[in-house]
């Protein structure tokens, strides 16, 4: 508890920094988020992870985005595993009347740590994320790219409510995304994730969470926020039959 105490007084400030002054504005959408994310385990210590996402918004009626994302890992013990991957991203444009997707590609790297507090499970994972993201303007591609660092920190709580193990888990977890770069001049905090839901178990292999995530995200203009009411389905399918804790390694989102 001291570590996340400490990680958070890190991480919090900086969301105060570089505010804008205009008022603020507030946009509040429904989405759907849906994905399927995949471990494998090749020897102890080697894997990889794998995942395919996809968001709408106005529940199902409009596109939000696609994402593609893989990655290698390495289990240093059966608490602690590190990821180096890449990912891409299609971003649809946010103005209805715009038809041109964005493209994103990243880097990333990122450490997972899980405990135990009596039959509670934490998982802790710090990810830092290399983005270079296609800039569109008045509907055109421009042939430009911004490029920011953001680093994520995500604690999630698995907690089982009945004694059988074939009944679902409660699911509570809070993710926390700040970013860096030349052109972060307004919104180094860049959004704060909340999910409340279930964890339950189909096969030995495949698991799913389900339930409501409020994304909370402040564009680059720094004074407009998007508060998007979103519920969220997740598929787990693990080749190596570990525990679904390792399954929520590479999972968040975007």
């Amino acid at each position: 508890m001291a570590k996340n105490l400490f990680l958070f007084l890190i991480l919090f400030p900086l969301v105060l920094l570089g505010q804008n002054p205009k008022a603020k504005e507030v946009t509040t959408q429904t989405q759907f988020w849906t994905s399927l994310n995949t471990t494998f385990k090749v020897t102890d210590h080697w894997g990889f992870i794998a995942d395919a996402q996809m968001r709408r918004t106005n529940f199902l009626a409009d596109d939000s985005f696609y994402l593609l994302r893989g990655g290698v890992s390495y289990k240093t013990n059966a608490n602690l595993s590190l990821v180096l991957g890449y990912a891409h991203q299609w971003t649809a444009p946010s103005k209805p009347e715009w038809h041109t997707v964005s493209n994103e590609n990243r880097v990333y790297q990122q450490v997972v740590h899980t405990s135990k507090i009596g039959d509670v499970t934490v998982l802790q994972r710090l990810r830092n994320e290399q983005r270079w993201q296609e800039k569109i303007a008045n509907d055109v591609r421009t042939g430009d790219l911004r490029f920011t660092d953001r680093v994520r920190y995500l604690l999630s709580i698995t907690i089982p409510v009945f004694q059988k193990k074939t009944m679902p888990s409660l699911v509570v977890s809070d993710e926390l995304l700040v970013q860096f770069g030349n052109e972060v001049l307004y919104n180094t905090f860049d959004q704060n994730r909340i999910f409340i839901g279930i964890r339950q178990n189909i096969t030995p292999k495949l698991s799913f969470d389900f339930g409501y995530m409020n994304v909370y995200q402040q564009k680059y203009s720094g004074y407009q926020y998007d508060n998007n009411n979103t519920l969220r389905f997740f598929f787990y399918y693990n080749g190596s039959v570990q525990s679904q804790v390792v399954q929520e390694h590479h999972n968040g989102g975007d």
